[in-house]
């Protein structure tokens, strides 16, 4: 069944006809006006500076609070021959954080070292025993935070005790009471006066640099669309711009590791986009941080090693591949759990804790239901949960912190510890919120669509002139498009396992691919419901040919969905909690929003029932199987002739054997066995003929009676009629006729 992940919203802002000429002068079409207007870029100015981003309007690193007070500690420590540790992260953003720190440091001529937690045995941000470590046995006299520190309360504390100051530098959310650090370097701190809050941080190590070096390091750009690309940031204002020079400078990078690791993802370094960072680069770099020590990372992008790079974008190649298999067999595992709770708690022992968020966020995408995902050790259950706009479990959780051996987060997603002894009392929190809230969980996420827009509109020229929009990403998302009033030329699913559906789509004269993913079980429903379709504008490159490709966000049927199944042998998911109509019974689930219609009705009595099951409720979709055990409409209900020549045949012998001889009496008379079976029981119920222990006599003394006076007759016309609709009719007449009063 075809059903709408997203609520639909159709943007009908249009723009004026004096921006569409501003646009226009930049060589750029009507529908790149829209887009553009619709991303509240409206002025001349701010078109300029939305299309033409230069480095100089990168705004001054010396707003950020401390900062001054930050680069003078650590210039007194170079001269001081001091040892600097860099304490990262163990994710994407970390990684990238701390190599752009280390290369700055490293062309300041500091001694500095790397340290990127381990998820598992670290945690995130400030350890305590880390620290003491590196100051009691490296030697550190300062540390610098890159992405993380402003929640490292107790170890931050530890260092400044023992003489050792430590520089934070985070973009993270602020708490209440921060760390009592030499410095905090924060575009969020609320004495500062940096315009910018949505820095990620990478962005803000970028900015330490350009204070320490006094220049625009534009070199390190690279590093920095990585990480603000994989740390989902917003790509507006500063980003914008930091990305956009990022991406052009990764496309020519001489960093050997990132190369080899471009290599290995099968990305063109040439054409490299946003998108190869968010689905090939990053994913690789997270999935080190997720199942093993993320520190060789750094070598990967400051080393120059070729050989050693090689290898170890190998390894990160390998953790990536070996990530998808743990997250595609704890899928399979967790979607057995799933059950009609409004919000999902699925734990199993031994699950990778490093992989919880990305199963939790894929279910959610699945059933639409926030999900709780934790695997189980000793009694203690530990996890990540991802939401849905209907439902803040931050906001349902946080005030329960006694329940709770570690909690935190935000309204989509959080992280959580606690004992399974207390997830039954976890469970009631969660259902007394929702009541008391009185939430509709059944609320979808919103998909905004830019514009309708017809097949013959899109082009590579289409596709070129939208790029002047890009980098896409948050708070500048690609371009969605509704596609409306097709045909499905072509339907077929592919891909490993099927998984996927490709269409072929048409419009007047114009035919445009298709892909969705995950869809490929629905091949069948989108070659018969010709949904509405969301999608974004793509190029494929396959044996040298460049096209058009369109990638399907979602889909919607508007009105009900009505699948032919008659002689189909295509694999479909039909729901499992669909109700089903048979002659025998009618299995009614009273919430479902899908029927099937095993068989075609054999009686008026069972058309009936179908009829007012369907009169009944709207359906959103309906499965026509209509199996026929015997197909009386392909024998019909009998003509006179045949009637004529029954009687004079069987009027010739005294006596006849229906039980062994009707057959041959069939092939004699030339009259399908079924029917034959029919007309006996006619002659029968009119008493043209006798029948005692299986022999048949004909009653010549019988009165004269038209076949049409006959029960069994008349219910055989109406069964002829009610399997010839079933059988042959269009499922959509099929359908209308069950509607009707």
């Amino acid at each position: 069944m075809i059903t709408p992940t997203y609520d639909w919203q159709l943007n009908s802002d249009e723009p004026t006809a004096e921006f569409i000429k501003l646009v226009k002068k930049q060589k750029l079409d009507t529908l790149t006006a829209k887009i553009l207007w619709k991303r509240q870029i409206r002025t001349a100015d701010a078109l300029t500076s939305f299309l033409n981003p230069t480095l100089e309007t990168l705004h001054d690193p010396f707003l950020f609070y401390s900062m001054r007070r930050a680069v003078d500690r650590i210039r007194q420590a170079i001269e001081m021959q001091e040892i600097i540790l860099i304490y990262g992260d163990y994710d994407a953003d970390g990684m990238t954080s701390a190599s752009i720190m280390k290369t700055a440091l490293d062309e300041i001529g500091a001694e500095s070292l790397v340290y990127l937690p381990n998820r598992f045995t670290d945690g995130y941000g400030p350890n305590l025993d880390v620290y003491k470590y590196f100051i009691e046995n490296e030697g550190v006299g300062l540390i610098i935070t890159v992405d993380n520190g402003v929640s490292g309360h107790a170890a931050i504390a530890y260092a400044q005790e023992n003489g050792c100051d430590v520089i934070i530098t985070d973009h993270h959310s602020l708490p209440d009471n921060l760390p009592d650090a030499y410095a905090i370097i924060h575009p969020q701190h609320p004495d500062g006066q940096y315009p910018f809050p949505d820095l990620a941080g990478c962005g803000v190590a970028f900015k330490v640099a350009c204070a320490l070096l006094e220049y625009i390091p534009s070199e390190m750009l690279d590093l920095v669309a990585i990480g603000t690309i994989a740390d989902m940031m917003s790509l507006t204002d500063e980003n914008r711009t930091l990305v956009k020079f990022g991406l052009e400078i990764l496309k020519n990078t001489e960093r050997v590791g990132l190369e080899a690791l471009i290599k290995i993802a099968g990305v063109d370094k040439h054409s490299l986009t946003e998108e190869s960072i968010g689905f090939q680069i990053a994913p690789r770099l997270n999935a080190l941080g997720r199942l093993d020590d993320p520190n060789p990372a750094i070598d990967l992008l400051t080393g120059w090693d070729e050989a050693e790079t090689q290898q170890i974008a190998e390894m990160i190649d390998q953790k990536n591949q070996e990530r998808k298999e743990i997250v595609a067999n704890m899928l399979v595992e967790a979607e057995s759990q799933l059950d009609d709770s409004p919000v999902q708690f699925i734990y199993q022992s031994g699950w990778h804790p490093g992989v919880l968020g990305i199963v939790a966020g894929q279910l959610v995408q699945k059933t639409g239901k926030p999900i709780v995902m934790l695997t189980e050790e000793a009694g203690i259950l530990k996890g990540s949960a991802r939401s849905i706009p209907a439902f803040d479990i931050f906001s349902a959780l946080s005030a329960h912190h006694d329940l709770f051996i570690a909690f935190g987060g935000h309204a989509q997603a959080a992280g959580m510890t606690f004992e399974l002894t207390n997830l039954p009392v976890v469970k009631q929190v969660v259902d007394a919120f929702i009541a008391y809230q009185k939430l509709d969980m059944s609320q979808k996420a919103p998909l905004v669509l830019d514009d309708t827009i017809a097949l013959s509109d899109i082009t590579l020229d289409t596709i070129k002139a939208l790029g002047k929009v890009a980098p896409f990403g948050q708070d500048n998302p690609k371009p969605i498009f509704l596609i409306e009033d097709y045909q499905v030329v072509q339907s077929r699913a592919m891909g490993q396992q099927n998984a996927h559906l490709k269409l072929k789509i048409q419009q007047d004269k114009t035919q445009l691919e298709a892909v969705y993913f995950g869809q490929g079980m629905a091949a069948l429903e989108f070659e018969q419901a010709a949904p509405d379709l969301a999608v974004t504008l793509s190029v494929n490159t396959w044996n040298g040919n460049t096209s058009v490709q369109l990638m399907v966000v979602d889909a919607k049927v508007n009105g009900s969905q009505l699948i032919d199944l008659r002689n189909q042998q295509h694999q479909t998911a039909i729901p499992d909690d669909a109700s089903v109509f048979t002659n025998e019974v009618v299995e009614q689930a009273n919430q479902s929003q899908v029927l099937v219609v095993e068989e075609t009705p054999y009686d008026k009595a069972s058309f009936d029932r179908l009829k007012q099951m369907v009169t009944s409720k709207d359906f959103t979709a309906v499965y026509f199987k209509n199996s026929i055990k015997q197909t009386y409409y392909l024998t019909g209900g009998g003509t006179h002739e045949q009637f004529a020549k029954f009687y004079k045949t069987i009027y010739k012998y005294p006596e006849f054997d229906v039980r062994y001889k009707l057959a041959d009496l069939a092939d004699y008379l030339k009259i399908p066995l079924i029917l034959l079976v029919k007309m006996v029981q006619i002659f029968e119920e009119l008493a043209f003929v006798n029948i005692k222990d299986g022999v048949m006599t004909v009653n010549k003394e019988a009165k004269k009676r038209e076949i049409s006076e006959s029960q069994i007759y008349q219910d055989l016309q109406v069964l002829v009629q009610i399997q010839s609709i079933f059988a042959l009719s269009p499922v959509a007449d099929i359908y209308e006729k069950l509607k009707e009063k």
